[in-house]
């Protein structure tokens, strides 16, 4: 029976593909091969041996001829194939833009040096018809040397002591009463030209505090701000008139004025958070004690100062932000 039952399924084989049959003997192959290596060193098997199997495995019906494995596990080794497959063919990101408009760019970027992601891909749209995102091109752009500032950081670099900021920030006093400080500091010293407080804020009171602050300095020449309802057109009408060009700030990007920032966070955790105000007239008389022993010292970074800590124990601190 035995010998009938083999000679049966070499008449089978006759009428098999032979692109079947070569399959077979590869997947036979390799088995044997990995009882031939667990003869020298037993193993695992390696991932390239899982794949070579599992691909052949696509080219004939290899239930039968499978040996050194479960089928269960030949069909796991399946499914992770696939899973590597969707992964490599999903993968996150933009594809890469052609070599030839990379080095474009690079090229438009070195030969002029004043030009932003912005501008070279206006360029590249207008007069080349090749729209690429302004992103996209930040992504390509030269890397600039170690310690070289960026435009923005050139820009407050040169112009810090032509530079004021201004911004408000609420206190709510023991009576959760909600007041409104607004504070005016300079860039270049990181110090505090004007300071005061009111419950209801609104343009024509805004005005007033900046003509109090700048009305009589000549050195300053630009004001940046958010773009708050409160900084309307005739406020920086207004302060065009006194020979300040307004910068604002791009929509919900405080960093933008990150400094003034700063010196909010600064008031807010070495004063403020030691007090609660009980009206308009004690908070503003709070921060007039703080703001007092810095406009007393000479402008520059780090200027110390003390205030009443926990227990009233005496805590040196950093009064102005640093750089």
């Amino acid at each position: 029976m035995r010998v009938l039952s083999h000679l049966i399924e070499g008449i089978g084989l006759v009428f098999r593909q032979r692109r079947s049959l070569e399959a077979e003997v590869l997947f036979l192959r390799r088995q044997l091969a990995l009882y031939m290596e667990r003869g020298v060193k037993p193993r695992r098997v390696d991932a390239a041996t899982r794949m070579s199997l599992a691909l052949l495995s696509r080219l004939f019906e290899w239930r039968s001829a499978l040996v050194v494995v479960r089928p269960e596990t030949l069909i796991r080794w399946h499914r992770a194939g696939f899973r590597l497959f969707w992964r490599w063919k999903s993968r996150p990101g933009r594809p890469p833009i052609p070599l030839e408009l990379r080095q474009l760019i690079r090229r438009m970027a070195r030969e002029n040096t004043l030009w932003g992601q912005e501008r070279i891909a206006n360029e590249l749209w207008v007069k080349l018809g090749l729209r690429v995102s302004p992103r996209t091109v930040r992504k390509y752009l030269p890397r600039a040397p170690a310690g070289c500032p960026r435009g923005d950081q050139r820009f407050l670099k040169n112009h810090a002591q032509a530079i004021v900021a201004c911004d408000f920030f609420v206190a709510v006093t023991c009576g959760l009463r909600l007041l409104y400080v607004f504070v005016v500091m300079e860039h270049r010293s990181r110090r505090l030209i004007h300071c005061n407080v009111t419950a209801h804020p609104s343009a024509l009171w805004t005005r007033q505090q900046l003509r109090e602050a700048l009305g009589h300095e000549t050195r300053y020449r630009y004001l940046i701000h958010d773009r708050d309802n409160i900084f309307s057109l005739e406020l920086d009408g207004s302060v065009g008139n006194l020979g300040l060009c307004v910068l604002k700030t791009p929509p919900r990007s405080p960093m933008a004025n990150g400094i003034c920032e700063r010196m909010i966070g600064t008031i807010r955790r070495e004063c403020l958070d030691w007090f609660i105000p009980l009206s308009e007239a004690h908070l503003r008389r709070i921060l007039k004690l703080w703001i007092a022993p810095l406009q007393s010292r000479s402008p520059s970074h780090g200027a110390r100062t003390w205030r009443a800590g926990p227990a009233g124990c005496r805590i040196e601190i950093n009064a102005e932000v640093s750089p």
